[in-house]
């Protein structure tokens, strides 16, 4: 420091003290405290105790810890931002510090505090303090008046009827188109009648079709959507295919024994498609059928929903509450049974057997696969030898548990009832919805309030400044301020100053200084501290200084403008002569004298 002052800056002198012994000279010659005493400083990052003898700091006695203000409040910011992770924006250090200079302070005693609020009360609640965030208030929702319920229903009808005009006049535009496309090809029929054979392909070659099978097929295809389209039952084919399927399953009913290989071959091959085909009309015409009797019934519901529509959606509700848990009670069944594995009170736990939840279709499976196993299990597996041995593969076939896996005649109803309801009712979900959509919604948010923005600091008033007595709270293992007083006492007992009376003369005059003795209660901590060290009945007072900040520049100030202030310094000439050596032993004497 002295080499950049005089090289860099050209300091014509210079003269070192500490701000410590400043401060505790510029406090002893407004008398607070007295020559024989001691400075404990805590710092910004560091704490100092330096006991003074006669007026001069012995600072071989001093003692120092890396613990200051900085780890109170880095402490304080810390544990704020742990309990309040969405407002560590807000949490800067700075607003930290101020937090810890307006709201913090030493306890007295640090478990019995710690007592109090784990136990909390009318006391703790007042020794609690909250600062309050700024925040906007959420608008609030007010929930819907009857004029606007009754508004956006009507609104809902408007758009329903639009939707429902449109879907007519496509469907009337469908119709007029599929009405021109059947007449012309109708009219392509006409006149391949009176065109001759050897004409046929030129004709056939300006319409753009192959054959005169592929426009009558088109013509078929065509009057069968037409046919939909108006809402008719569409014609029937079989009439009309039945010759064409004699003609396409010629083999099926000719016998074995009058087949060639290669012509048996193909029987096998028919008849799969003759029952794969029959399969697909009988399914479609299923279809047909329940289509028929949905509309059937939909008009008998709508009647009666004219009449009394109160009543009949009443009526719905119940009907539909009544099904679904009809429905839920079979699959409960179906999956668990009856609740009970051979025991007439039933199983605590609910567990069945592997029988009870079987259906018919498979337990008569399992029958024939144990039968069969018990009766091949025994010397030679000869198993489809015989014809009926594949009969019993069918028999034990899952195919046969179509049947009775099969939709029942409530889950149909159920489903009728449900579709019929969301047409009527509009505030209606079915409960399938309902469990989806508890399942993928992302639960609602209530409003943010006042109590969100606020920042509660309690037990952290006290617990951050212990560190000052107590730094292994945050893991340095160093002395505390009143066990550093102990340490600076013992050290002038090791410096030839071991004089009972001064010991009391200096416990007697404890000056406390640095930003860090602004907290409330630090000096009446600090005696209590002390007295602890100290033989009982030893005069022990410890006194704050008149300003902790700044009196070390008040007294360094006092200081240059003394007359002494010229002996003490030193220039840069001395500074060459006597070397480094020479100013590591360089003290100042701390004269206030005028």
């Amino acid at each position: 420091m002295a080499e950049l002052l005089f090289e860099t800056y050209g300091v014509p002198s210079v003269a070192f003290g500490v701000d410590a012994a400043f401060s505790y000279k510029y406090n002893e010659h407004l008398g607070i405290c007295d020559k024989d005493g001691m400075a404990v400083c805590s710092g910004f990052t560091t704490s100092h105790t330096i006991p003074f003898v006669n007026g001069e700091p012995v600072y071989d006695a001093c003692c120092r810890t890396n613990i200051g203000g900085y780890h109170v409040t880095d402490s304080l910011k810390e544990l704020l931002s742990l309990k309040y992770p969405l407002h560590m924006s807000k949490l800067t250090w700075e607003k930290s510090e101020d937090l810890k200079m307006e709201n913090c302070y030493i306890a007295q005693d640090y478990a019995s505090e710690v007592r109090l609020f784990q136990k909390g009360g009318k006391e703790a609640e007042e020794r609690t303090r909250c600062w309050q965030l700024s925040w906007t208030p959420s608008p609030v929702e007010e929930p819907p008046s009857e004029e606007e319920i009754a508004r956006k229903a009507a609104l809902k009808e408007r758009q329903g009827q639009r939707l429902r005009e449109m879907a007519e006049a496509k469907r009337v535009s469908r119709v007029n188109e599929l009405e021109n496309e059947l007449k012309g090809l109708d009219f392509l029929l006409q006149q391949l009648k009176h065109v001759e054979e050897s004409d046929i392909p030129s004709f056939l070659a300006r319409t753009g079709y192959i054959s005169k099978k592929e426009i009558h097929s088109a013509f078929v295809k065509v009057k069968q959507s037409l046919q939909k389209a108006k809402g008719e039952q569409v014609e029937s084919d079989e009439n009309k295919d039945s010759s064409s399927a004699a003609e396409k399953y010629s083999l099926v009913n000719v016998p074995d024994n009058n087949l060639t290989p290669d012509q048996l071959k193909e029987k096998k091959r028919q008849v799969f498609l003759k029952t794969t085909s029959e399969g697909r009309l009988r399914a479609k015409q299923k279809r047909l059928d329940e289509e028929v009797e949905r509309d059937k019934q939909n008009k008998q519901d709508e009647e009666k929903r004219l009449e009394n529509p109160e009543q009949y959606l009443e009526e719905a509700r119940n009907k539909y509450k009544q099904l679904s848990e009809k429905v839920e009670q079979r699959k409960r069944l179906k999956t668990n049974g009856g609740n009970h594995n051979g025991n007439q009170n039933g199983s605590a736990s609910g567990s069945v057997g592997r029988g009870e939840r079987l259906n018919p279709a498979q337990k008569e499976r399992m029958r024939l696969l144990t039968t069969a196993a018990f009766d091949r299990g025994k010397g030679e597996d000869t198993f489809g030898i015989k014809d009926e041995d594949w009969q019993l593969y069918k028999l034990m076939s899952k195919d046969n548990d179509d049947e009775d896996e099969g939709p029942d005649q409530d889950e149909t109803e159920l489903s009728r009832i449900s579709s019929r309801l969301k047409e009527i009712d509009p505030t209606f979900i079915p409960k399938s919805e309902q469990g989806s959509s508890s399942m993928t919604e992302v639960p609602k948010l209530r409003p943010l309030t006042k109590e969100d923005f606020q920042i509660i600091i309690g037990v952290e008033r006290f617990r951050c400044p212990e560190i000052l007595f107590h730094p292994n709270l945050i893991g340095i293992d160093h002395a505390g301020l009143d066990e550093m007083v102990g340490v600076s006492i013992r050290k002038l007992h090791n410096k030839d100053h071991h004089q009972p009376e001064l010991e009391e003369r200096i416990t007697n005059s404890i000056l406390m200084i640095g930003g860090s003795c602004l907290l409330e209660g630090i000096c009446e901590r600090m005696e209590s501290g002390v007295r602890m060290l100290r033989p009982c009945g030893a005069p022990i007072r410890v006194v704050r200084s008149s300003d902790p900040v700044l009196d070390a520049w008040r007294g360094a100030s006092v200081y240059a403008s003394s007359l002494g202030f010229q002996q003490q310094t030193f220039s840069k000439m001395d500074f060459d002569e006597k070397g480094e050596d020479w100013l590591s032993r360089y003290h100042v004497k701390y004269s206030f004298s005028s």
